[in-house]
């Protein structure tokens, strides 16, 4: 191999005599999905403080970097908003939450819980993880929830159902893919079908899945009639 010679050798000499290195300190710990890896992993949470060296020693303080998330798998480090993304098992969790949250609504927007939407919701909420999910439950929860004077639901969308709505899928929407946010929307309209037409009440409820799936109210309006349709 040529010696490296010109700019670019008179370059590489002077990045080996003068440098920067970076002293890294844990402050902290825990589980991650990790984007390089694709899964979870442990990671450690680093900050970071910079020094000018000569010939390898350093010198000078160049002030402080980070702080990074340091995958103990892969050792990429990556910025502190991979935190921001759910673990496999957390957003397994949300998902299986948010499917019962919305076959509740559902059911109790109907008013009346008849043996074949409640088959439908049971089977649904199975699906999502809840393997010991009955109607005979939902039933329960449902007639709990109409009898707590906290809870309107003989009104369309009460206040306090949007909220039990909004609190179970607001943090689950932006981890979906779209195809998956209208999958859960589906899943609902299912139930309210299951017994029937539309109620006013329940359509009320799927619009406000909707808007909390982030859909736009088009695709809502395209999603609740395609349901309707036989497969």
């Amino acid at each position: 191999m040529l010696p490296v010679r010109g700019r670019d050798g008179r370059a590489a000499r002077a990045a080996r005599i003068l440098g920067t290195r970076t002293a890294w300190t844990p402050v902290g710990d825990g589980e991650f999905f990790c984007p390089g890896c694709g899964g979870d992993r442990n990671y450690q949470r680093l900050t970071g403080r910079r020094r000018l060296t000569l010939l390898g020693v350093p010198l000078l303080s160049r002030g402080v970097t980070g702080p990074v998330v340091e995958c103990a798998s892969c050792h990429r480090h990556h910025g502190t908003d991979a935190l921001d993304h759910p673990t496999t098992r957390r957003f397994s969790t949300m998902l299986r939450d948010a499917v019962h949250t919305v076959a509740l609504a559902v059911l109790a927007a109907g008013g009346t819980c008849s043996r074949t939407a409640l088959e439908t919701a049971a089977g649904t909420v199975r699906a999502a993880g809840f393997d010991d999910c009955t109607e005979d439950q939902l039933a329960a929860l449902v007639e709990a929830l109409a009898a707590d004077t906290g809870r309107v639901f003989e009104q369309p969308c009460g206040a306090s159902l949007t909220i039990e709505l909004h609190e179970a899928l607001d943090p689950l929407a932006p981890h979906l893919a779209p195809a998956g946010r209208e999958a859960l929307l589906l899943q609902a309209a299912r139930i309210a079908l299951a017994d029937g037409p539309y109620t006013p009440a329940e359509r009320d409820a799927l619009t406000t899945v909707g808007a909390a799936l982030t859909i736009c109210a088009d695709d809502v309006t395209r999603l609740l009639a395609a349901a309707r349709t036989p497969s």
